[in-house]
This record gives structure tokens, C-alpha cells and sequence, in this order.
């Protein structure tokens, strides 16, 4: 099944400053999954962001790249307030799960030891694949796996965690090329983002940026 396109307003790992006038600039192009990381902009700007995304009929993601319970709690609590459809990342607490667990929004944490910024995944292959296995476990509605700034091999990670578990696994991180996008789909994951490549114009690079997104576009649609 082809992966979900989602497309990441943001640049090394921040939500980029002028994101509403990109989102307007692209929000006709047939990407349904629209997001953005926790840092970059300021809450009320946040939540402004994705009313605008929702009334145009997407769905919404929020990235928390900050890495402390502390920070994952607040990360959190912003994704509900702000009507967000997932969280995604967060290292993995008990008290983020807990607070979740009655939300209407989703939560996709990290398996696998994460650090950095931008993050790294770090650990041998059978222990991120233990430690999505114990996520799913507590109840979570999916993965964010940063596949692509995985220490080891990637592909190889991405496919075992997919056959691991049975709750969507997102490929996070480091898509900057069609055949990046191919093994993700080979090896099942439920979709990909891609945010940083498409500013840095690695699909189309004499193109605009709205050019480096439809881009992606044709190619699933072409592949499909």
C-alpha cells in the first residue's frame, strides 16, 4: 500500500518562520498530512497554524523533537489544546502516555534511544525493535521511527520494526531522496515525512519550493 506523504514545515528539526504562507502557497497540492515541529514558533502562532490547516481538510501533526519529560509533557499538552490529529515523538514516559490516553489525539513516540537536535537513534537493531514492541505494548497508536538517523543500518531497521508491530510506523528524518521514499515503501511503513529535503530542493533542484513538493507528488502518484 502506498505510504502517507507528510509534509514537515520545517527545517533542521524547527518549524520554519514563514509557514502559513508556504502552507497557503501548497495546501492545493494532494498531500493530506500537514505538520510541524514543537519548536520555531510561538504557541498561539501554533495553534492558528493548524485551525488553518484543519479548515482546509488536512491532517495534523505535531513533532516534539524536545527530549525531557518535562518538555514531552508540555509538547503534549499543546497537541491537544491546539486540536492537533497526532503527536508524534516524545521520548516515551509513563506520564505522557497516561495523559494521552483519554485525549482524542494520537500518540506516535520514538522507539529506540533518541538524543541530539537534530535527533539521533542510536542502539542495536534488536533493541529499538524490543523497545517498539514494549511501546505497542502500552497502548500507543503508532511509531515515529527516525529511520534515516538511525547509527546503524536503516533499511534494515525500518523493516524489522514494521514486521514487529502492528500499529502505523512513520519514517522520520533524512528523506531526501526518491529511493529513500522506495524503501520506505517497500518495507511497509505506514507513511514518511519529509520537511528539511524539499526546502534544500534535493528533488527538483533549479525548482521552487512548491516545485520540490509536487515533485514527491507525481512520483508516489507515477509509482502507485
Amino acid at each position: 500500500m502506498k505510504p502517507e506523504f507528510i509534509f514537515m514545515l520545517t527545517y533542521n528539526d524547527e518549524t520554519v518562520h514563514n509557514a502559513f504562507e508556504l502552507f497557503a502557497e501548497c495546501k492545493d497540492l494532494p498531500i493530506r498530512c500537514w505538520g510541524f515541529k514543537d519548536v520555531g514558533l510561538p504557541p498561539d502562532q501554533m495553534k492558528q497554524l493548524v485551525k488553518t490547516m484543519k479548515d482546509a481538510g488536512k491532517t495534523t501533526f505535531l513533532e516534539v523533537v524536545s527530549l525531557t519529560e518535562e518538555a514531552g509533557l508540555r509538547g503534549a499538552q499543546l497537541a491537544v489544546e491546539a486540536g492537533f490529529d497526532v503527536l508524534m515523538g516524545t521520548v516515551f514516559f509513563d506520564s505522557i502516555n497516561d495523559f494521552m490516553r483519554t485525549k482524542p489525539t494520537r500518540y506516535y513516540p520514538f522507539p529506540g534511544k533518541v538524543y541530539g537536535h537534530p535527533s539521533i537513534l542510536d542502539g542495536t537493531l534488536d533493541e529499538v525493535v524490543a523497545h517498539a514492541r514494549f511501546l505497542e505494548s502500552k497502548g500507543v497508536e503508532g511509531l515515529d521511527l527516525l529511520t534515516y538517523r538511525y547509527t546503524g543500518d536503516a533499511p534494515a531497521l525500518l523493516r524489522a520494526v514494521v514486521q514487529a508491530v502492528s500499529v502505523p510506523v512513520v519514517s522520520a528524518g533524512s528523506i531526501e531522496s526518491y529511493d529513500r521514499i522506495a524503501e520506505v515503501w517497500r518495507a511497509g511503513a505506514w507513511g514518511f515525512t519529509i520537511g528539511t529535503a524539499c526546502f534544500d530542493k534535493k528533488f527538483v533542484p533549479q525548482g521552487s519550493f512548491r516545485d520540490n513538493l509536487k515533485a514527491v507528488c507525481d512520483w508516489l502518484e507515477k509509482s502507485g
